[in-house]
């Protein structure tokens, strides 16, 4: 039998080839991503994209839209909108942070201080029954709060050079979804192959970052209920509060232990009143950090069929390779990761 007369096994055996060459070409490049540093880029394409991509149907139905050309005027403009939005907020953010009133270092410099005089409100059989020495551990904390604080003020030059990679990124993805507008054209099998990587990166993205977002504003939220409701009515007001607010909800985007960050800063910050106060946030923090856990696995654990403990382990591992770039990748590279995986009947 001639290959011309047997084209399906050819086809098949192609298609697995192809699709052994994109699943190669997509890790080279998720990898060279976080390893160039351009992980705001990609985020930053990934959030527009997405957000057109839910965005733009739901508007062409209530506007009644069917023809192509009235579509791709809507999606374009729906970008600019969504865009602006987005570099506006980013640009707000990043200057709160660097010249508010309450700002980043200040904060990380206010805690070193509360730690460094923290030893008076201490118990006696608190400090006996650490089993290191509380003056060196102090020591360490401050000396690393401290340092931190400089390297906070350092990282701030060098954020005009991530804006730009976001910026870039979501041009790209501007780009995308508007060519994804014009409606299906003619790929080769590797294009189309290296296509439903893609789709299903952006899947990913979606699953994982939208979900944590919701996640993040409900602990955000009672965070809030209890800094500026609870605490003052106890006639206590701590300060940094709307730099710790806006903290926990930019922690929260962050599967598991961005909640342990936020809660830590919190926690240390109410011991400037009375160890009481400190105990108390920790108590209500460690319940709102409970019932985050169960979002978790009921928001994003159902939709990706993972746990936490696997996620962290991501986190781990990608941050020892990257650092922090490595940890907010994490999940969301994780979660592709278990898709094509599934996908392929190997778990």
């Amino acid at each position: 039998m001639t290959s011309s007369s047997s084209p399906t096994a050819v086809t098949d055996k192609q298609q697995r080839t192809i699709s052994r060459a994109a699943w190669i070409i997509t890790a080279v490049l998720l990898l060279f991503i976080l390893w160039r540093q351009l992980l705001p880029a990609l985020l930053g394409g990934l959030l527009i994209h997405e957000l057109v991509y839910m965005l733009a149907p739901y508007i062409m139905h209530l506007a009644r839209i069917k023809k192509r050309p009235a579509k791709m005027a809507v999606v374009a403009l729906l970008t600019m909108v969504v865009v602006t939005l987005l570099t506006t907020l980013l640009i707000t953010i990043i200057h709160y942070f660097r010249g508010g009133e309450e700002n980043l270092p200040g904060l990380l410099n206010k805690m070193a201080e509360i730690i460094d005089t923290s030893r008076q409100s201490l118990p006696l059989f608190v400090a006996e029954n650490i089993p290191v020495d509380v003056d060196e551990l102090k020591e360490q904390m401050v000396a690393w709060l401290h340092s931190h604080a400089g390297e906070i003020q350092a990282i701030t030059k060098e954020t005009g050079r991530v804006v730009v990679h976001i910026l870039i990124g979501m041009i790209i993805g501007a780009m995308i979804a508007l060519y994804e507008a014009k409606g299906e054209v003619n790929k080769g099998l590797l294009a189309r192959a290296l296509g439903e990587r893609a789709a299903l990166l952006a899947q990913s993205f979606r699953q994982v970052v939208f979900a944590q977002v919701r996640i993040a504003a409900i602990n955000t939220a009672f965070t809030a209920i209890y800094l500026v409701i609870i605490l003052p009515a106890l006639g206590i007001k701590l300060e940094y509060l709307p730099t710790m607010i806006l903290l926990t909800f930019l922690f929260g985007l962050l599967p598991v232990i961005g909640n342990i960050i936020s809660n830590t800063i919190i926690v240390i910050v109410s011991m400037s009143h009375a160890l009481w106060v400190a105990v108390a946030s920790l108590v209500f923090l460690v319940v709102i950090h409970k019932l985050e856990y169960f979002l978790n696995a009921k928001i994003i654990g159902s939709r990706i069929q993972t746990r936490a403990w696997e996620i962290l382990l991501t986190m781990l591992l990608l941050e020892s390779a990257f650092g922090v770039p490595g940890v907010i990748a994490a999940p969301i590279y994780y979660a592709y990761l278990k898709k094509e995986l599934k996908q392929n009947g190997l778990v």
